[in-house]
This record gives structure tokens, sequence and C-alpha cells, in this order.
């Protein structure tokens, strides 16, 4: 087997930030006049900034939304996200068993790292600002042996990485839709995960 290094998605993946984006999208209306819906926004996290904000700003605005969104993120994001339930425990689970852990995720790597940092989750690198079959492309570069993410996109991922794609049914997408997207194992949430990660591992040596 090779050395274990496994990547995790971020947002209802290893954090709930539903509640600091919403405030971040209404502290974005009120400076530009233009309305986001944030709880409607929250309800289908996973793809890159300008496909949600795209769906209310018109095309030549959606650049300047992206860049007072960006501004705003860190003053109003950051402290209400919480850990999602089993999170810090996976990822030490990951560390126990010799392993590293990484985050690959839509989101920008400096507004990622203010997360990890606030929540002091034990993450050893970092690769931000992709999406879908662009996530491969970290996964690969750092090596790693298995992806864990809550959205169809991670799970499209983890195919194109050519590893399996652990999915926890804690975001947008359904256990079923997961399952159809080509998830290697589908979790209720990560408190499940390190029995599941033993499994995988002793499947991989069997094998």
């Amino acid at each position: 087997m090779p050395p274990l290094m496994v990547g995790f998605d971020l947002d209802m993946t290893l954090v709930d930030s539903r509640p600091g984006i919403a405030a971040a999208f209404r502290a974005l209306t009120a400076r530009t006049g233009v309305h986001v819906d944030g709880d409607l926004a929250v309800s289908r996290l996973g793809p890159p900034l300008r496909t949600e904000l795209a769906h209310w700003f018109p095309a030549e605005r959606v650049e300047e939304a992206v860049t007072v969104y960006r501004e705003l993120y860190p003053a109003y994001a950051i402290t209400p996200t919480v850990p999602m339930p089993g999170a810090e425990a996976a990822l030490r689970a990951v560390q126990a068993r010799g392993g590293r852990t990484m985050v690959v995720t839509a989101k920008i790597g400096r507004l990622a790292k203010l997360h990890l940092d606030h929540l002091g989750l034990p993450v050893d690198e970092l690769a931000g600002d992709v999406f879908a079959e662009q996530k491969a492309v970290a996964l690969r570069e750092h090596g790693a042996t298995l992806y864990v993410g809550d959205h169809v996109a991670d799970m499209a991922a983890a195919r194109a990485a050519g590893i399996p794609g652990v999915a926890v049914a804690t975001g947008p997408c359904s256990a079923a839709e997961l399952t159809e997207a080509g998830a290697y194992l589908v979790l209720d949430d990560l408190v499940e995960f390190p029995r599941a990660l033993d499994r995988i591992i002793g499947l991989a040596l069997e094998g």
C-alpha cells in the first residue's frame, strides 16, 4: 500500500460554513445593492464562488462581486463556522495511522486557511481554488490515496485522480446521488470515518 495521504473537501465535509457564508452574502448585498439570497446560496455549497454569484449579478459585475465578497469574508464568515461532527477525529485518525492529510477545496487557499487555523484542524497540506476534475491535479501532485467529500463533484475529482472517493452525505447531495456519482463508500458523516478508514486500509493490504 502506498503512503497514506487522505484529501478532504472543506465546506460541509470538514466544516459547516453555512452561517458564516450566509452572513458574508448579506454583507455583500448591503455593500453592492444586489440582492443575494444567502439561505438559498448556502443550500447548494460546492461549486466555485463565481458560479453562485452568476445567479445574482449580471455577467459584467461578477468579478467585482467576487472581489468584494472575498474582502468581506474574513470579518463575517470565519467566526460563525464550526467543525462538522467527527471532523477533527477523522483528521487525527489518518495521522494516527501514519498518514498525512490535505484539504482540496474550491475556496481560495488564504480563506480556507483562515478556517483551518481558527478551528485548529490538523491539516498537513492545502490546495484551493479548484473544483471537480481540477481537484484531481492537486490530489495526484500530493500522492493522495483517498478523497473525502460531500458533493458529486468531489466524487468526479476522486475518479479523475484514480483513487477511491469516500462520500459523506452532509452537504447538498443525497446518498443516492453520491453513489451514482461513483462513491466507493457513502457515510452518514465523518463520525464513521475512522472505522471506514481501517476497513479500506485492511482491504488494500489484503489486495
